[in-house]
């Protein structure tokens, strides 16, 4: 009688597992970190459209809250000062905000620097096809992948959102004092000003997560094969 394997009781029969190596978060962010120093000025190159698009948008801002510090006064020569200055306000008016014209050149230079940062993470996915093959073959999931590219687009979207609204708020202050001279740093509300580079960085951030989107999830469905096979 041939023998037979029972399984003992308590025990499972053996199943296969999928055994899957998890790198933790702190790993992949030396891995993108190394990423941008090894593409250095690619990533300073997009990183730029960024801090345009984000200083003007904090210029703007700024500006803004710099002439409604004005308006607050009430005083009659700091008002017809702001009017000088080409603000459009109502002899009502006690606010300042964005004009249409502004509007529009903040939405077309946002949607030009989300264009250049899809136009540039493309082309550093081409770049890297076989580091994605190998990566891939060595068992990243689909998931790492696309989070090394938005962890990437994270680190580049805070420095350059941060350096951008800066700068923008830095040229504001700088213009309004040679404008209106010291008061307009007296009356303005620095908390206002403080949130008006804090929505610019946050805007930057998103702007750079969006655009980073679509190349991160080509990247991540990749097959390793055809991945590895590519030419370059």
């Amino acid at each position: 009688m041939a023998d037979q394997q029972i399984p003992l009781a308590g025990k499972k029969a053996p199943e296969s597992v999928d055994r899957l190596i998890v790198l933790p978060l702190a790993k992949s962010v030396e891995i993108s970190l190394k990423s941008i120093k090894v593409r250095f000025f690619r990533s300073l190159i997009t990183t730029m459209s960024l801090v345009l698009a984000v200083s003007f948008l904090s210029f703007v801002r700024v500006n803004n809250d710099v002439a409604n510090g004005l308006l607050a006064t009430q005083e009659r020569h700091l008002r017809q000062a702001v009017i000088r200055a080409g603000y459009d306000i109502g002899l009502e008016d006690t606010n300042v905000g964005a004009s249409p014209k502004q509007r529009w050149i903040i939405i077309l230079s946002l949607m030009v620097c989300v264009v250049g940062i899809v136009n540039a993470q493309l082309m550093a996915v081409t770049e890297r096809f076989r580091e994605i093959g190998t990566m891939k073959c060595l068992g990243a999931l689909d998931r790492f992948i696309l989070r090394l590219f938005i962890l990437e687009a994270g680190m580049q979207g805070l420095a350059g959102a941060g350096a951008g609204a800066l700068a923008g708020a830095l040229f504001a202050l700088i213009g309004a004092l040679l404008r209106f001279g010291l008061v307009s740093l007296t009356a303005v509300s620095w908390t206002a000003v403080i949130g008006s580079v804090a929505i610019a960085i946050a805007v930057g951030c998103v702007l750079s997560l969006i655009g980073v989107l679509y190349p991160a999830i080509v990247a991540a469905r990749m097959q390793p094969v055809e991945a590895m096979r590519v030419e370059q």
